[in-house]
């Protein structure tokens, strides 16, 4: 998967289009329906909501809302699902944006906000002083924000697709990228700018025309005509710092936390870094009982699959198993969790992964547990010949690499990329190989050789490498693929560094020119699949380098502000021997906790 591919994964991270989609309810007679519903926040400000109850509603019931910036409408068709199925449910626009009072700062404003929703919501007389929260991407990540404000009627949450500030969003690794700004747009004001967000083409345009111009990252919200002071904000915090800290939940929060959580991503979920980064903190920080009530569901979807699951996905094609019922979940977890029903039947252990290529569904008591063992595979080449997809070094088990260093050499003033990826056909699946194939001369390719049998993978792989620049620094990704036996390929999982953090992300330290250091590439996003015996795997690493990415000159200074006069063309080495062996460890499934049915 290029980068191009990955950003595109994270192009909807936040995004409105196509992610509210449900099916009509069956029964819309059955819905009494309120638009324009006032809520009084503790500073006078009032937010509208639009409600949905069932018609023949007798007393009170549990509530449920989602609070979002893509204007309440966006979620009519989950409201109509949910009042036909029991539950008052509400789309609340968060403050500034579509009805609601007040200005829009993102991210900033949900915490306390949220909590005064579900504190008004409890008092009402149609709410039985039960209250939930629902929904993905931004809607995720403020259910997270409201739950450390703890207000006492919150009863449980089901975080998707949630992006953790710093982590995921608005940068990742350490790098900005170009969607940032098309976010900003798409929310800028208090009506939604769909039909510009929505246009690839234009922003291609625009990503294109500062790519090429090798102007500093920070111009960006110029050049695409919408100077923004949250964009100059959020890139004047270039790494996870107690800026970003502030949006989510402390230790000291997660460890009070006590209610019950579902939380929800997918393999190629542009927010599964997020995702699992609040899921990891609180098993980490939570008390046991409160992570005992913890699940996880993994399936095999995109950034919106997350919520309504498609039966494909960047090209690859998912079995029947894949397109789970995700408003049936939902409403099994709050007939669970609010209405003291059973526990969803879905939920056979508390982590459930799907695994591609086995098209079934496997579970485990911990994400760990996943991984039954990790395997360690080396790289090596012949007279470092290891610069060409059809002319690449080895990927094998067994003993450390015996041959001499390899090398790529990267000049940040090519802008040659932008000629194929301003193609919309152009490395935006999963199945695409162009990214690596354009890449020949100007990267490395490692592949190991056919597998004798059927591989099940579910985790995350890492990847050590030995490697010394003749520059302080540069951006490094690292993507792995199945290369299947008759050519085809399947993205698995990448990684990126900024080699300024090599060390600790949130400390920046220059590179010692010529100092051969290891690098550890140990945040791959959780990957489950079956490699088919005769498949190959293809590790890949080349430079950032693409218009939908912050730039990074090398030369050491602030990257955002850094343009093409700044520009040094490094050279990265990379050893492989057994003094320092190169290796990538991958992560063997382990068997299902649940037995299948006989």
């Amino acid at each position: 998967m290029s980068l191009r591919s990955r950003l595109a994964a994270v192009l909807f991270a936040f995004g409105a289009l196509g992610l509210a989609g449900a099916q009509a309810a069956e029964r819309p007679a059955d819905v009494d329906f309120q638009w324009g519903v006032k809520i009084p926040l503790r500073d006078g400000v009032k937010l509208a909501a639009t409600l949905y109850r069932p018609r023949d509603q007798q007393q009170p019931l549990p509530c449920v809302f989602t609070l979002t910036p893509y204007i309440a409408q966006s979620y009519h068709a989950r409201g109509m699902y949910f009042a036909t199925h029991g539950y008052v449910f509400l789309t609340v626009d968060v403050r500034g944006r579509g009805n609601s009072e007040g200005q829009f700062t993102p991210l900033l404003q949900e915490a306390q906000d949220g909590h005064d929703v579900v504190e008004w919501l409890a008092a009402q007389p149609y709410c039985n002083g039960k209250v939930a929260m629902w929904g993905g991407s931004y809607a995720g990540y403020d259910q997270w924000a409201s739950a450390k404000e703890f207000p006492p009627h919150l009863a449980t949450i089901v975080p998707v697709a949630s992006p953790k500030p710093g982590v995921d969003y608005p940068m990742q690794h350490n790098m900005f990228y170009a969607y940032a700004m098309q976010w900003l747009t798409l929310v800028g004001g208090r009506a939604s700018q769909e039909d510009i967000f929505g246009d690839m083409g234009f922003w291609s345009a625009q990503y294109r025309r500062w790519y090429e111009a090798r102007a500093p990252f920070a111009e960006l919200d110029r050049y695409v005509g919408h100077p923004s002071p949250i964009f100059q904000t959020w890139i004047a915090h270039p790494s996870q710092d107690a800026y970003w800290d502030s949006f989510s939940p402390t230790p000291q929060q997660l460890a009070r936390l006590d209610l019950p959580i579902l939380s929800v991503t997918g393999h190629y979920d542009g927010d599964q870094a997020g995702a699992l980064a609040y899921y990891g903190d609180h098993m980490r920080h939570g008390s046991a009982a409160a992570t005992a009530r913890h699940y996880l569901v993994i399936g095999p979807w995109d950034h919106a699959g997350t919520r309504t699951p498609k039966a494909e996905v960047g090209g690859l094609k998912l079995g029947q198993a894949a397109l789970l019922d995700m408003n049936a979940l939902h409403k099994a977890w709050y007939d669970w969790t609010l209405k003291d029903g059973a526990k969803p039947e879905f939920l056979k252990d508390r982590v459930a992964y799907y695994v591609t290529g086995e098209e079934a569904w496997r579970y485990a008591p911990t994400l760990e547990a996943a991984t039954a063992r990790r395997e360690a595979w080396y790289l090596d080449s012949v007279a470092s010949r290891a610069n060409d997809v059809f002319a690449s070094g080895e990927l094998k088990p067994g003993a450390p690499g015996r041959g001499r260093a390899d090398r790529y050499v990267h000049d940040p003033l090519d802008t040659s990329p932008a000629a194929w990826e301003h193609d919309e056909s152009a490395g935006g699946g999963l199945t695409d190989q162009r990214a690596a194939l354009n890449a020949a001369g100007k990267a490395l390719f490692y592949h190991s050789a056919p597998l004798a049998q059927d591989t099940d993978l579910a985790g995350f792989f890492r990847l050590s490498a030995w490697l010394s620049l003749d520059q302080p620094d540069t951006d490094i990704a690292v993507n792995l693929y199945e290369i299947r036996a008759d050519g085809s390929s399947v993205f698995l999982a990448g990684d990126a560094l900024r080699a300024r953090y090599r060390h600790d992300p949130r400390t920046a330290r220059p590179v010692t020119p010529g100092a051969i250091e290891r690098y550890d590439f140990d945040r791959f996003g959780f990957i489950a699949r079956r490699l088919a015996k005769g498949s190959r795997l293809r590790l890949m690493i080349a430079p950032v380098n693409s218009m939908y990415a912050e730039k990074n000159y090398n030369a050491g200074g602030v990257v955002a502000e850094e343009s093409g006069k700044d520009a040094r063309t490094v050279t990265v080495t990379l050893y492989h021997d057994r003094q320092r062996p190169s290796a990538l460890s991958l992560p063997i499934a382990a068997a299902s906790s649940v037995a299948p049915k006989p």
